[in-house]
This record gives C-alpha cells, structure tokens and sequence, in this order.
C-alpha cells in the first residue's frame, strides 16, 4: 500500500499528487497557494470531494504541514499509504542532468547554479525541495527536469549560431521543455498503438497555456520548439514565441523599453493576450466567433506557426507515423486540431472530423482509416510519469 508522493512547487505556491506506488492511482490531490500573503489558500481533493482552508501559511515549510493536516483530516491515511519517494518537478536541469536523480546537497547546489537559466522556476522548485525534505526526512527524494528528455537533441538541432566561446560561456544553448509530458507521451501512444516506441517516428503538440511541439525518433528527442527559456517556439497564451530578435533591439532604442520591460512584454503580455486581449483559448474563440477581427487573426496567427513546425518536423524526420495532440488546448479543442492539419493530404494526414469532434478523456485515433499519418489525442500525465521516474531511480 506504499505511495510516492509527487510535487510541483513554484514561488508561492505548490501543487502534490499522491500516487499509488503499485496500481499507478491517484490516491488524492492537491494545491497550497498564496505562501507568504496574508491569507494563504489550501485545497485537497480526495475522491472527487475536496476540502478547502483559508489560513496563513507563512512559507512552503508551513505549506508541506498544511498539507500532512490534510491528509490526516481527509485522507487518505498516510499510515496506510506510506510515502517511500518524494519526486519533484524541476524545470531547468541544464546540460548537466540528463535522467532522474536522487537529491543531494550536492545536487541541490547544483539546481541553485542553474536558476540563472530558469529565474522564476529553480528557485522556486527548490524551495519545494527543501521543504518537502524537512516533512519526509526518512524517504529518497527525486528531481525529475524538464529537460532531459531533450538532452538527446543532436549538436545542430540545439546549438544556437552567435559567437561559441561566448555561447559556450553563458551556457547558451537550446534546452527544450516539456519533456516530461513528451516522454510520457510518446511512450503512452506507442502502447496505445501496440507498437515499440523505438519503431515510432513521432510529432508530438504539448498545446496548453504553455506550448512546445516536439520531434521524437524511436523515443528519443530529436527537436523541439523551445529554447534556452520556454519563451521560444509557439505562440502561446501570454508568450510570444519566435520573434525577430532584433524587434526587441527596436523596442529598447525607440520605445525605451528596459531589459525587464522587454522580459515582461515577451513572457507576460505577449501571445493570444498580446494579440487578442485574452489567454484563454476557448474565450478567444468566443469572440472570434462574434466577430472579434483581432481574436480572428490571433487564431491565424496561432495555427500558421503550429503548422509550420509541424512541416518542418515532419521533412527533419523524414518519415512520420503519427502526429498526437495533449494537454489542455491539444486534448480538447477539435477547432484548432482541425485547423492545424487542414489541406495536409498530400502528405499522407487525412483528419476525420467527425472523430476529432468527439470529446473523450481517453487515448483515441482522430484521423481517417486511410490516412498514413495516425493522428491522436493523447491525455498527459506529467505526474504519473514524475512517479515513475521517482521510482524507477529508487528502485534501481
């Protein structure tokens, strides 16, 4: 009845999943936010029914005991369900972790190193660490990156062409993220399909708030969208994506904009809110649908690059067997699957839109039975596979 706990900790707040270490079930979820305002805010989900409490919750270290209060006023018992592994999602592992690791003070230092690389995320991530380690001191504790699954990107798919010594300095190169969803993913399609994952050449479309497409040879990464940063690749909710850099140079001489203006502008008012007012996809769709001219184009805008990289894998891998869509956008929107891959025939994709009209929380084929391409809407599970990585390193 042992469970791994898993956690996923950002600057003020932390979400967790405990998971059954055997059957793979959630066995309850949760979120503790606001750490460090006046009113902290905590929610536990147990079987669908979910509990909340209003409190302050001074830092993560008191944010993990709200959580353990939780679990022991709602459950499940964690007597019966004894943690055996904390995994934590870290987002920047760099060049130096490329596969699950057991958490050190070594390791630690070297998560701290790297926040230069990830600012708004390391950090935080460690803050999590530490906290979580001081409530389960007896237990392995895992860092499960972002992006690792990339560190199998060859030399010309992640380096960048400025100056090398320069690059090789800074660090500057493309790191990739999302990849614990695109591991996931690629493996979840593959069994789904009841084929190796090592015969499968695959596009995968991590389309949410945050968005990265991915190539994937035989499960291994080969491209992806994002970069150094998650701001590269496609457009997404309140992120630019690709950009002429020299827009930004423009923007500093002649608007006056700062580096911090400039960072701000690109991560946090850029994207589908940039373009048409809102972040949310299924509300620019609304007022695209009322005639909104600049929701409209900000769709226009949001499937053109998604098609382009879609063409662009599609000719660096040569040969493509399927082509999956998940997360939030990806899983639920038949409107933009429909638009992504519209007119792309020739190139063996046939989308049957009464199949992509569909919704369903499973696994499913969305495209025709005469298409060579296989489309999917695959659901993903960054958790799960957080869990299994978690374990697979303890257990080894």
């Amino acid at each position: 009845m042992s469970s791994v706990l898993v956690v996923n900790s950002g600057s003020s707040s932390f979400k967790y999943q405990l998971i059954d270490s055997d059957s793979e079930q959630m066995l309850a979820a949760g979120v503790v936010e606001r750490i460090g305002e006046p009113e902290g805010r905590a929610s536990h989900t147990v079987h669908g029914d979910t509990t909340e409490r209003t409190l302050p919750i001074a830092d993560h270290t008191a944010g993990f005991q709200v959580m353990l209060d939780a679990f022991a006023a709602s459950g499940p018992s964690l007597e019966k369900h004894p943690v055996i592994a904390v995994g934590h999602r870290v987002v920047q592992g760099g060049a130096r972790f490329f596969e699950p690791t057991i958490i050190t003070d070594l390791v630690r230092i070297n998560i701290d190193e790297l926040s230069s690389l990830a600012p708004l995320h390391n950090p935080a991530n460690l803050e999590g660490i530490v906290a979580a380690q001081k409530a389960f001191p007896d237990v392995p504790h895992v860092a499960v990156f972002d992006t690792a699954f990339h560190q199998t990107l060859p030399p010309a798919a992640y380096t960048y062409a400025i100056d090398a010594e320069l690059a090789a300095k800074h660090r500057v190169r493309r790191y990739g993220f999302h990849g614990t969803s695109h591991r996931f993913v690629s493996r979840a399609t593959a069994e789904f399909l009841g084929r190796p994952v090592e015969e499968l050449n695959q596009i995968i479309l991590h389309l949410g708030n945050g968005a990265s497409a991915c190539a994937v040879a035989g499960g291994r990464s080969v491209d992806t969208s994002m970069g150094m940063t998650p701001l590269e690749g496609l457009v997404m909710g309140t992120r630019s994506g690709d950009i002429d850099p020299a827009v930004l140079l423009h923007l500093q001489r002649r608007a006056s904009l700062s580096v911090d203006d400039v960072d701000a502008l690109l991560n946090k008012r850029s994207g589908m809110l940039g373009l048409a007012g809102q972040s949310d996809m299924r509300d620019v769709e609304k007022a695209a649908e009322h005639g909104d001219a600049a929701a409209a184009l900000a769709l226009d805008v949001y499937t053109h690059r998604l098609r382009s990289y879609i063409g662009a894998y599609y000719v660096g891998l040569g040969r493509v067997d399927t082509i999956v869509f998940t997360a939030g956008v990806g899983e639920n929107d038949a409107m933009v699957r429909s638009r992504a891959l519209v007119g792309m025939e020739g190139l063996g994709i046939e989308l049957d839109e009464a199949r992509n009209a569909e919704r369903s929380r499973e696994a499913r084929v969305i495209s025709t039975d005469a298409s060579r391409v296989t489309v999917l809407v695959v659901p993903t599970n960054e958790e799960l596979e957080i869990a299994r990585q978690t374990l697979a390193v303890t257990r080894a």
